[in-house]
């Protein structure tokens, strides 16, 4: 799962909220620093409190991307991306085309939530414009085993751009994932994976509902 997918939820809880983007935050803007469950879970102490809204968003975030990996709808619409971009990418390109199949899942899918609910991506980033990027920094050095001091900077840029946005057109997420495949040091995809996008599109539309099952993904809003 993705930011929005992981968020949309909790839009009237904008630290909550915060705390189910902390993990992918981190994963950007200083990789070394990671959320564990045992570190956050001491400050779930069920209170109002920032940082304990902040630990139980981080929390949320860990139980589903727990479930969601190994549901089978994500198992074989990641496989299925990986074979499409490994026919365009040549088979020697080493494991890129299986990150691709992973990642581009998980985009297309906030995509297709997006789509659906264009209101709720609005209220998304309403939310976190509410939130203080100091405070969510100051608590995750507090939970987490290393320090970091770029956490702030990075929520600030994720305020102003608003890059989900991006997600439900296939040129501009192409040029989303090029600034990925750039920040790993991976070599930028062609153009013409961009027909991958939009192939992909309907997989995931299609299997949107199996990608989130009711079980694990109570919500008003639905997937599919």
């Amino acid at each position: 799962m993705n930011y929005f997918a992981h968020g949309i939820r909790y839009l009237d809880q904008p630290y909550f909220l915060a705390g189910t983007a902390v993990p992918d935050w981190l994963s950007v803007a200083d990789r070394k620093v990671r959320m564990r469950s045992k570190r956050a879970e001491p400050f779930n102490d069920g209170t109002d409190a920032i940082e304990s809204q902040i630990a139980r968003g981080v929390l949320q975030h860990l139980h589903d991307d727990g479930w969601f990996h190994e549901t089978r709808a994500f198992l074989e619409t990641t496989a299925q991306l990986g074979r499409q971009f490994r026919e365009v990418l040549g088979t020697d390109d080493g494991f890129r085309a299986g990150f691709l199949g992973h990642i581009v899942t998980e985009l297309l899918l906030d995509g297709v939530l997006i789509e659906k609910h264009p209101n709720a991506i609005d209220d998304y980033y309403n939310s976190m414009q509410e939130i203080e990027p100091g405070l969510i920094q100051q608590s995750v050095n507090q939970m987490a085993k290393f320090q970091t001091e770029r956490l702030t900077h990075f929520i600030g840029l994720f305020q102003q751009e608003q890059f989900l946005r991006d997600y439900v057109d296939p040129t501009r997420l192409l040029v989303r994932l090029n600034q990925v495949m750039r920040r790993i040091k991976l070599p930028l995809l062609p153009d013409i994976t961009e027909r991958i996008l939009i192939s992909g599109w309907d997989l995931v539309r299609n299997n949107a509902d199996e990608l989130l099952p009711t079980d694990h993904f109570q919500s008003g809003f639905s997937a599919g």
